[in-house]
């Protein structure tokens, strides 16, 4: 996959077919090690991490750059930057 041409990422964390809570927990291990200010781009089947993934960067102090949805059948793409 590719990020739109504006927004490159730093790395990538595949979480499809994984169900609540796990997208959010695979994110928080990827960012952990990241610099601040970098960007990951996390995949997600999940329903509920529409929900989920904008909760946890609020909490953890992360800003959720874009979401893109209908990249592939039911997954969707958040690009999130490290706070």
């Amino acid at each position: 996959m590719t990020s739109p041409p504006d927004l490159p990422f730093d790395r990538e964390t595949d979480a499809t077919g994984l169900m609540c809570p796990w997208p959010v927990l695979k994110a928080a291990k990827t960012l952990r090690a990241m610099p601040v200010g970098a960007v990951l781009c996390l995949s997600a089947s999940d329903p509920i991490a529409v929900v989920d993934v904008p909760h946890f960067c609020a909490e953890e102090g992360h800003a959720l750059l874009h979401t893109e949805a209908g990249t592939q059948a039911g997954v969707t793409r958040y690009f999130i930057r490290k706070g």
